[in-house]
């Protein structure tokens, strides 16, 4: 299928994108980035409709935008709030866009729902207690850009207690990875410095669009 060929293109140009700085093409490596989305957006443009199909186009065009965005976060701290804006407007797509899906079961077990909500929320209070202190001027912005992201990584779980099983691993690891990727991105920034952060930031966040499109293709494959 055509459709896997881009997506496999995606994975081959993700792999040329993150090894660049490692030969110290850094530069190139910088004019890259803005055509790593441009694959899943066109996977998702020769899928058949299905439901939900210009949601997830909406909120992948929004993580192409704070990829744009975030290029120049370096040269002013505005730029950093739009790319937060960007990528925040693309969560709530995914947020909306996973409540949404087709469901193989009417409820997923209880007691792994409760485990996980726990869990999650232990991460959301983790991050915050974390972070708080070191966020100045931007502890509101950052605050409510975690509870969404929190709050996405959520209803993926949920939704992957009810969802077709091989379709639901993909989106739960895919948001999972979103989440890393961010955490990632606010400690390098916020709280201390990490060694090659740039390439953990953008591997995991490559792989979490990736795991979600290939995981929502796959849940809405027609028979």
């Amino acid at each position: 299928m055509k459709t896997n060929s881009i997506l496999n293109s995606y994975l081959i140009f993700s792999l040329l994108y993150l090894v660049l700085p490692f030969i110290g093409l850094d530069t190139v490596n910088w004019y890259l980035k803005p055509f790593l989305l441009p694959f899943l957006l066109a996977t998702v443009l020769l899928t058949a409709d299905f439901q939900g199909k210009k949601v997830l186009l909406s909120a992948l065009l929004f993580s192409w935008i704070g990829d744009i965005i975030l290029m120049f976060a370096d040269k002013a701290e505005i730029y950093f709030i739009l790319g937060l804006v960007s990528f925040l407007l693309s969560h709530v797509l995914y947020i909306v866009l996973f409540s949404r899906q087709p469901k193989t079961a009417l409820k997923g077990n209880s007691v792994a729902l409760y485990l996980g909500a726990i869990l999650i929320l232990g991460y959301f209070f983790g991050m915050i207690g974390l972070l708080f202190p070191k966020l100045g001027p931007l502890q509101i912005p950052v605050m409510v850009y975690a509870a969404v992201i929190t709050t996405m990584l959520f209803v993926a779980y949920k939704g992957s207690l009810t969802w077709k099983k091989t379709a639901a691993h993909y989106i739960l690891a895919g948001a999972i990875f979103f989440v890393l990727s961010d955490s990632i991105l606010a400690v390098n920034k916020f709280y201390q410095p990490i060694a090659q952060s740039g390439f953990w930031i953008m591997s995991t966040y490559i792989l979490a669009q990736y795991l979600i499109v290939s995981g929502l293709l796959r849940l809405n494959q027609k028979k």
